[in-house]
């Protein structure tokens, strides 16, 4: 079992939480170079079907994948991958990232995964932060390799899962600004009313059980099929 040291549940004082707090910004900045702004996961769809036509549906639609997406699937799984890979547990952390292989439900939110956690694992090589090779799973997923850099940064579970829920919410605003249009003072209404659903999230992912896991966004699936035909997009399929 891994000790506090290596993966804090708690937030701490001085350098190291500094540290922690700064090696998480980098992570969820849009600077970082690993390509997520050119994915939109099935939203530049339900602009072009009109599921999403103003800042109120918008708001919605956000707030239902938050609620049936990331709380089903990638904050509970960025908790236990992270734990994992604090106690160096291969076989656990290969099996999830298998897992989270399967719950997606079409070829682009596959290769969307499969692209950035590609992107992120030569990035860290880059600046010769990964993991014992042996630790790397088989196609190694974003949110494998995002619990990895978590945990080498000592970030605590709980503020990476805000961290990543926080960078989420910013590129589905980012992409709403590009294609729906979405003004940027919209943009930051919708950030004022989600972040206390963000914080719930991450209360309810913490929270679940295995059984309780798994997406259920046959919308947003739809969507992102859709999308691999869609006459004109911005965003990659």
């Amino acid at each position: 079992m891994a000790t506090a040291t290596h993966t804090p549940t708690e937030a701490t004082t001085g350098p190291v939480a500094d540290l922690a707090l700064l090696g998480l910004m980098q992570l969820v900045s849009p600077a970082l170079p690993i390509g997520a702004f050119a994915w939109s996961q099935g939203l530049e769809s339900a602009f072009e079907l009109g599921w999403v036509n103003n800042e109120a549906e918008l708001a919605e639609w956000i707030e239902g994948v938050l609620e049936d997406g990331l709380s089903r699937c990638e904050l509970p799984l960025l908790a236990r991958l992270q734990q994992a890979w604090a106690e160096s547990d291969a076989d656990t952390i290969a099996e999830w990232n298998n897992w989270l292989h399967a719950t997606r439900e079409t070829a682009e939110l596959s290769d969307e995964d499969t692209r950035l956690g590609g992107a992120l694992v030569t990035l860290l090589r880059n600046l010769d932060l990964l993991p014992e090779s042996r630790l790397i799973p088989d196609e190694p997923g974003y949110i494998s390799m995002f619990a990895w850099a978590a945990h080498k940064r000592i970030v605590p579970v709980r503020q990476t899962l805000l961290g990543f829920a926080w960078a989420w919410l910013e590129n589905q605003l980012a992409v709403a600004c590009k294609a729906l249009p979405l003004g940027h003072t919209a943009a930051q209404r919708i950030t004022e009313q989600l972040r206390p659903k963000l914080v719930e999230a991450v209360d309810v992912a913490l929270a679940r059980d295995e059984h309780e896991l798994g997406p259920i966004l046959p919308g947003l699936a739809l969507g992102s099929a859709l999308h691999e035909t869609q006459y004109s997009r911005l965003f990659r399929s």
